[in-house]
């Protein structure tokens, strides 16, 4: 596994690349600056477009190599608004160039109107990238819904690059768009499509709390490999009297057994994992991954473990893998003791496990106490922190443990939302 520091330059530094070769083939000489602006506007949105593209892969080897899915979502989503911000700027400097001499002309290369094919296509790409992006923000749209918005900014990928061949650039434009769309289909076939996932069948689903279900997945073939702390994409099919969702969702590993078998822990947030509550024995799923790091690469000094509601699950798959080796505390939140997941379990392991520490506190409906619940700064020094759970509260987290002294560094999470 590469080092926290290169794994965070690594994404920054392949988007730079992506981003410079093609400015750097394209570069203008002897043009007017704005028009030699325009230009480099327009390739540079394409090259972070491209980085862009490559970051929405989820292939096991790729996160390993960049860091880990969560860090490339994250990427991804950046990608797509600078380059979207980029491109706009394109023609806005190419129309600037013309307009104190050639009014006129200036109003022709923005006018979708008035200038044929090229520059519609252009408009057109920008509308869809719009339209791309605007999904991606917008948390509360129906996933399905949420899907085809975001297939708009490969689409719109495509047609910006057919913008470039209605100008008269074959070269490398050509290329360019063959890389486009292997990358896509890559995505919809292997991703989408569920090619790159192995098939499993529900061996058991077991409710453990208020809308909160851990499902067992028997293996039906070669089993993923997968560590405690990661999380698989999971597609539930029909079958067994069960309709099944379809679409891949992020769950975390619970267990895992010699033989494969691995148990998630599902909690009712949305549409597909409410249904998920009653799921039947015999139903067909495929699982792609493991993905994470979340726990991975855990020095031997004593830890401090803050989970939120199904935020326990990955320390859950670590304590169920055997004894602990280094003094750990682990502060769980909830809402009720009826919503809390692994409660019991947890405090069974507690019991017999002498370095384990568990500070279980239902906290309501307001949000946690933190300066109460965390230990005092003196207590927290030489400890590696990890955070798992809500957004809101990972984030609150993270700030408290800074202001008792917590370096980033010794602070360790991962976000799981992949919209």
């Amino acid at each position: 596994m590469l080092s926290p520091a290169r794994n965070r330059l690594t994404i920054p530094l392949l988007l730079l690349a992506s981003t410079a070769a093609p400015v750097f083939w394209a570069l203008p000489e002897d043009l007017p600056p704005l028009r030699s602006l325009g230009i480099i506007l327009g390739w540079a949105g394409c090259g972070m477009l491209f980085g862009s593209l490559l970051l929405m892969l989820r292939e096991t080897w790729l996160s390993h190599w960049l860091g880990g899915l969560a860090g490339m979502y994250r990427w991804h989503h950046r990608a797509g608004v600078i380059a979207y911000v980029v491109l706009l700027a394109h023609p806005l400097a190419l129309a600037a160039d013309s307009l104190p001499a050639f009014p006129d002309l200036a109003w022709q290369t923005l006018s979708p109107f008035a200038n044929g094919w090229a520059v519609r296509l252009g408009w057109l790409s920008l509308l869809l990238l719009m339209f791309g992006l605007a999904a991606t923000f917008a948390s509360r749209i129906p996933y399905r819904i949420w899907r085809w918005l975001h297939a708009a900014l490969g689409i719109g990928v495509v047609l910006g690059l057919g913008h470039l061949l209605q100008l008269g650039i074959d070269e490398p434009v050509l290329p360019l768009l063959a890389l486009a769309v292997l990358l896509l289909a890559w995505r919809f076939i292997r991703d989408d499509a569920g090619l790159a996932a192995r098939p499993y069948i529900v061996r058991s689903a077991t409710p453990i709390a208020d809308g909160v279900v851990e499902i067992s997945l028997r293996p039906l073939a070669q089993p993923i490999a997968a560590d405690a702390g990661q999380f698989v994409l999971v597609a539930f099919h029909s079958g067994a009297g069960f309709r099944g969702c379809g679409q891949f969702h992020p769950f975390t590993i619970s267990s895992i057994a010699g033989d494969g078998e691995i148990r998630i822990g599902v909690k009712a947030l949305g549409d597909c994992t409410r249904h998920l509550q009653s799921i039947a024995t015999g139903v067909p799923a495929r699982v792609h991954g493991a993905f994470g790091h979340f726990l991975a690469g855990r020095p031997t000094t004593a830890q401090l473990w803050l989970a939120g509601g199904i935020g326990v699950t990955p320390f859950v798959a670590l304590l169920r893998g055997g004894p602990l080796h280094q003094p750990t505390t682990l502060i769980y939140l909830y809402r009720s003791e009826t919503d809390a997941a692994y409660l019991r379990e947890l405090q069974t392991l507690a019991a017999t496990d002498r370095l384990l520490s568990l500070h279980a506190h239902a906290t309501g409906e307001e949000p946690p106490d933190l300066a109460s619940l965390l230990p005092a700064s003196h207590d927290l020094s030489n400890r590696e922190c990890h955070v798992c759970g809500p957004p809101a509260m990972v984030a609150a987290v993270r700030k408290a443990l800074c202001q008792r002294g917590i370096t980033a560094r010794h602070i360790h999470f991962e976000n799981f939302d992949f919209r």
